[in-house]
């Protein structure tokens, strides 16, 4: 008797999507020209992307909400940004992935780390502020899709710079569902943030608030 696995949801699909997209990326990265040109999209929205069209309009949908579209030119060209540290890491990161997907379990999209994770971790690494860090996330969950996308490339980039991983797929993913789905992506972001700090961390954050 044979057992089979249980079904994908249709949120572990749409995650597989991403992870598959981020590897693609990834591989452009390794190009130094490709890598600059889809650097030149951060912060911009699709329509300025000028130099990304041809590196992903082959790995897009023809019809694809633009929501969608603009968080995959957005994280294109956030990895793009990567500092030097970083690069390394997430090939790693990745190519482990690869692995666990060949046969290992894969950890459950839900227990990924997403924004609010790395926020916690980089005020745990002393390389945020807690006030800062929540000043910011506190901001970023009231704000639309076309707020927060400018300000991704210098957070991603201080978070990066600071030895916090991003998982870029789950970022994707978050991006993608913003404008539909805030109230319930914001909350995530918010309870993962406290879960992620430490308990002298939380001490501190109450006493800069008083």
């Amino acid at each position: 008797m044979t057992s089979s696995s249980p079904p994908k949801t249709v949120k572990q699909t749409q995650i597989e999507q991403c992870d598959a997209f981020v590897s693609y990326v990834l591989g452009l990265c390794r190009d130094k020209k490709t890598q600059a040109e889809l650097r030149t999209g951060l912060g911009l929205p699709v329509e300025r992307c000028t130099y990304l069209h041809r590196y992903l309009v082959p790995r897009l949908p023809e019809r694809q909400h633009p929501d969608a579209r603009r968080a995959r030119y957005a994280v294109a060209a956030l990895i793009a940004g990567r500092p030097r540290v970083a690069r390394d890491a997430d090939a790693a990161a990745h190519a482990t992935a690869a692995e666990a997907s060949a046969g290992a379990p894969v950890p459950e999209w839900w227990k990924r780390p997403n924004l609010g994770v790395a926020l916690a971790q980089a005020v745990n690494k002393r390389a945020l502020k807690p006030a800062s860090a929540e000043g910011d996330l506190h901001l970023m969950t009231r704000q639309s899709s076309d707020a927060i996308h400018p300000r991704l490339p210098s957070l991603t980039r201080h978070l990066l710079s600071s030895g916090v991983r991003v998982d870029w797929a789950v970022l994707l993913d978050d991006l993608s569902w913003w404008n539909h789905d805030r109230d319930r992506i914001a909350t995530r972001w918010l309870e993962s943030y406290f879960r992620t700090r430490t308990p002298d961390d939380r001490h501190d954050s109450l006493e800069e608030h008083k």
